[in-house]
C-alpha cells in the first residue's frame, strides 16, 4: 500500500468518525422519537424501538400541551409557515435590488452607505429588541405575524444585500450601458437582463434566509404574541411545560417535526447552496 493510499485511507476514516459523531444525537432522537414511554424506560438509548409507534408524532404534532394549551405544534408550526414564505420572498427581493443598485447604478456616496450596512452583518441581534419593539409599537403590528415578518426583513437586509452585492460587481457594466442606449429603464434592465443571471444566488439567499427565518427564536420570543408564536417558541415551551411524567419520546418527535423544513431543504436544494456560494466566491 502507497503512502498517498495510506493517507486518503486515514482521512475517510478520520471524515467517517466525524460524521457518526454528528449524527449521532439524530440517530437518538430518531429512535427514542418511536418508542414508547415503557421502552425508553427500561431499555437502553442507543437500542432500537421493538416497533414503529406513531403515538409520540400524534402527541407532538395536535395533543401535547405548552402550557394549558394542548394543541400541539401544529397552530406553532402553521404560524411558522405563514411567516416564513413572504418573510424570505421580500427579505430576498430587497437585498437583490440593494445589490443591482449599489454595484450597477453607483452613486456618489453609495460605498460608504454600503459600508455602514455591512454593520448589520456584525451586529448582535440583542441590541435593536428595545428599539424594534417600539417601532412595532409606532406600526401597529407589534405581537403579530405580521411584526414578525417586518423584523425578519429588516434583520435579514443587511445579508442579503451584501450576497447580491458581491454578485451582481462581476456583472459586465457594458451589459447594463448597452441597454440603457436601447432605451431600457432601471426596472426593465433588472428583470429582463440582471434576474435571469441571478440563479445561483437567488438559490443560496432563499436557502439562507428560510434557515435563519424558520430558526429564529429570540425575535420570535421577543416580539410574537400568544396567537402569532412560531414553531421554535411552540417548541421550547412544550418541552419546558412540567408534567409528572417526562415524554421524552414527545419531545423528540416534536423537535424532529420543527427541524424537518430545514432538513428538507438542504437535502433537496443543498447542491444548489454550494453551486450558488462557488459562483459567488470570487466576485466583488
Amino acid at each position: 500500500m502507497t503512502a498517498k493510499s495510506l493517507l486518503r485511507g486515514l482521512l475517510y476514516a478520520v471524515l467517517l468518525l466525524a460524521a457518526l459523531f454528528f449524527l449521532a444525537p439524530l440517530y437518538v432522537m430518531l429512535v427514542t422519537a418511536f418508542k414508547d414511554a415503557e421502552e425508553i424506560r427500561s431499555g437502553n438509548l442507543l437500542s432500537l424501538p421493538s416497533a414503529l409507534n406513531f403515538d409520540a408524532w400524534r402527541a407532538a404534532w395536535g395533543s401535547a400541551c405548552t402550557g394549558t394549551d394542548c394543541r400541539g405544534l401544529q397552530p406553532f408550526f402553521m404560524n411558522s409557515v405563514v411567516m416564513v414564505f413572504p418573510a424570505v420572498l421580500i427579505s430576498t427581493l430587497w437585498g437583490a435590488v440593494n445589490g443591482y443598485v449599489l454595484s450597477l447604478w453607483k452613486f456618489k456616496g453609495s460605498d460608504v452607505l454600503f459600508g455602514f450596512m455591512l454593520f448589520g452583518v456584525f451586529m448582535p441581534f440583542q441590541v435593536v429588541l428595545l428599539p424594534m419593539s417600539q417601532v412595532l409599537g409606532w406600526l401597529g403590528i407589534s405581537s403579530s405575524i405580521g411584526g414578525l415578518i417586518f423584523v425578519h426583513c429588516l434583520a435579514g437586509l443587511a445579508g442579503t444585500t451584501l450576497f447580491f452585492r458581491n454578485y451582481y460587481a462581476a456583472v459586465p457594466k457594458e451589459l447594463v450601458n448597452a441597454a440603457r442606449i436601447d432605451g431600457a429603464g432601471f426596472w426593465r434592465i433588472f428583470f429582463r437582463i440582471i434576474v435571469p443571471l441571478s440563479t445561483p444566488i437567488v438559490m443560496v439567499t432563499l436557502i439562507w434566509q428560510f434557515t435563519n427565518i424558520w430558526n429564529d427564536f429570540l425575535f420570535g420570543v421577543a416580539f410574537s404574541g400568544a396567537d402569532s408564536k412560531p414553531v421554535t417558541v411552540g417548541l421550547n415551551n412544550m418541552v419546558n411545560t412540567s408534567s409528572s411524567v417526562k415524554s421524552y419520546n414527545v419531545d423528540m418527535a416534536a423537535a424532529l417535526i420543527a427541524g424537518l423544513p430545514t432538513m428538507l431543504i438542504y437535502v433537496l436544494a443543498g447542491q444548489y447552496f454550494v453551486k450558488g456560494l462557488t459562483a459567488g466566491a470570487v466576485k466583488g
